[in-house]
């Protein structure tokens, strides 16, 4: 199965990079990188595996969520369609997911 990752995903991604390297452990950024896209790899061959979320959005009816391997606090929220595995967001488990994906548009 193909994979897309939207371009707020994309900024989450690079947002948590970014935070990891003015921590001042770069090592721990690149591996937060690469387990990202482990992750995604692993979801692209069982899609279903993550948990479904239920939400308000009737745009992300269907919508699971999958801990980033090696960094659990941190989520990766998709769909599955016919056609690709769409990574809606990337989000820090603290962060308010519900208002946050409750509001996403596209």
């Amino acid at each position: 199965m193909k994979f897309i990752i939207r371009s707020t995903a994309r900024q989450d991604i690079l947002n948590q990079f970014i935070y990891l390297i003015d921590q001042g452990v770069p090592n721990v950024a690149s591996r937060f990188v690469d387990a990202v896209d482990e992750t995604i790899s692993r979801l692209t061959k069982q899609p279903n595996i993550g948990m479904p979320k239920k939400l308000k959005n009737p745009r992300l009816q269907g919508i699971r969520k999958w801990p980033v391997k090696g960094f659990e606090v941190v989520w990766i929220y998709y769909l599955v369609t016919k056609d690709a595995l769409r990574v809606i967001r990337v989000l820090h488990g603290k962060r308010d997911i519900n208002r946050i994906l409750d509001s996403e548009r596209d």
